[in-house]
């Protein structure tokens, strides 16, 4: 190991809607279908994070978000895909709250870092527990 005893964050997210588990988008067609699918129906953003010290995990969380989206045509997701498809193109569910993927809902039940792909809130309290960081 490079650095013995130091703590390492894992963090990925699992997007699910009625039993189906969503990917990545491959290509535009395959985002379009993606929010297709979601248009109109309320899906589950599961956040979830591990911290390890040598291999071994010392914690882990998973937050679970709600979102509902508005019900959306084809036309405005073509122009949405048009004007964000390089930065939607590497999140799952080709939306991202934090820039214009916000127009996409009618609901958010949640927290906003869950969203974003880490449950901040909750490592960090973790870390202050533990006394790496202070405040």
């Amino acid at each position: 190991e490079k650095y013995p005893g130091r703590l390492v964050i894992g963090a990925d997210q699992v997007l699910e809607c009625d039993g189906r588990i969503f990917a990545k988008a491959d290509n535009i067609d395959e985002a379009a279908a993606q929010i297709a699918a979601l248009s109109g129906r309320t899906h589950r953003l599961f956040s979830a994070a591990v911290v390890c010290r040598d291999g071994e995990p010392l914690w882990r969380h998973v937050g679970i978000v709600r979102l509902t989206m508005h019900q959306l045509s084809e036309q405005f997701t073509a122009g949405y895909l048009a004007r964000n498809w390089s930065s939607v193109r590497e999140a799952v569910g080709c939306y991202k709250i934090e820039e214009e993927g916000v127009r996409l809902f009618s609901r958010i039940e949640g927290d906003f870092f869950h969203i974003l792909g880490l449950p901040l809130i909750e490592l960090l309290t973790w870390l202050r527990i533990r006394g790496d960081i202070t405040t």
